[in-house]
């Protein structure tokens, strides 16, 4: 028997199982459910139930078969870890997030930022990420530490209340009649690859979206761009980049291949070892206090590295050209 209280209000029953009953697949959580082994305050409910304060849960005995695959996953559990902390309080907190670092576990990922971070505040009643950034993607990363934040920033997002910006360096040309600022509207449609590796494309039945993209600096065969969010679908920015003929340099999924691997070889000037994609920058309205708030990570050391070296490079050929931004 649980009492619910401040902390998980609001939240859906299906996902406080999930969370309370970890390793346990979500098929067998959906069944307890429809099957009204799950009460709450002596009730059955069905997924969509929204818990309330001082409600009290009645969470069954639960035997999971022990496959192979999920005893090693409990073998390994998530390690704490304690990332550049951007800003704190007592409701919500963002983190720089590493690239090549998932934000949640699954997928053959073991664990993830929110994982860790758990792990690292074991005191902490409840931590839940407010968005997603792509695993190879750095930068700005949003939490809450409660159910009312969460709530909060969550309607900000669904109301297109946050300025997301993104730093990313593309591979191609710029082209004259795009001004300094280009706007794309493509329709983007998921699928899985015949491996089950999730993609997406532009198609004309996919999901309205919406990039505006304004041009930082140039060089010879790159730009430097940043990426403005109007819409939010999956893997938008990278995917929009491609269909302008401008492939985020690094990106291992909708990029140049050829490109990427003679940036990451040792020797190679200019190199870079991963994608250049950046989420540096915030604007939000704080969702308990409605103070309006800027959260900012500065651009990782190895993408300004490649970005002075393209300096440097175009310097030698043309000496009087202007710095980057």
């Amino acid at each position: 028997m649980i009492q619910v209280d401040d902390a998980v209000a609001g939240q859906r029953i299906d996902n406080f199982l999930l969370r309370v009953c970890k390793g346990v697949p979500k098929s067998h959580i959906y069944r307890i459910l429809r099957s009204g082994e799950v009460r709450v305050n002596k009730r059955r409910v069905d997924a969509k139930y929204r818990l309330e304060p001082g409600d009290v849960v009645r969470v069954p005995p639960i035997r999971v078969a022990q496959a192979e695959a999920f005893d090693a996953a409990l073998s390994v559990p998530a390690p704490p870890a304690n990332f550049e902390i951007l800003f704190e309080d007592e409701y919500m907190l963002a983190i720089n997030k590493p690239a090549g670092v998932a934000v949640h576990g699954g997928s053959g990922i073991a664990f993830g930022v929110i994982e860790q971070m758990r792990e690292a505040r074991p005191l902490g009643k409840f931590l839940e990420l407010v968005h997603r950034l792509d695993r190879e993607t750095s930068g700005v990363l949003l939490l809450a530490k409660k159910r009312a934040a969460l709530v909060g920033l969550h309607e900000q997002i669904r109301e297109n209340k946050m300025d997301k910006r993104y730093y990313a360096c593309a591979h191609g040309q710029w082209q004259s009649d795009w001004g300094r600022r280009r706007a794309v509207k493509e329709p983007l449609y998921k699928y899985l690859t015949p491996e089950g590796e999730r993609r997406v494309r532009v198609q004309p039945d996919g999901s309205p979206s919406h990039t505006v993209f304004n041009l930082v600096e140039r060089w010879p065969q790159y730009v430097l761009l940043e990426a403005e969010l109007k819409t939010g679908r999956t893997h938008q920015i990278r995917v929009h980049l491609a269909h302008l003929g401008l492939p985020i340099v690094g990106d291992a999924k909708y990029g140049d291949f050829a490109l990427n691997k003679a940036l990451a070889r040792a020797n190679a000037r200019p190199s870079l070892k991963r994608m250049f994609l950046h989420a540096y920058r915030l604007r939000l309205t704080h969702p308990i206090t409605g103070e309006p708030m800027e959260l900012a990570a500065p651009l990782p050391d190895e993408c300004r590295r490649f970005l002075d070296q393209l300096t440097d490079l175009r310097n030698e050929t043309q000496p009087d050209a202007p710095t980057a931004i």
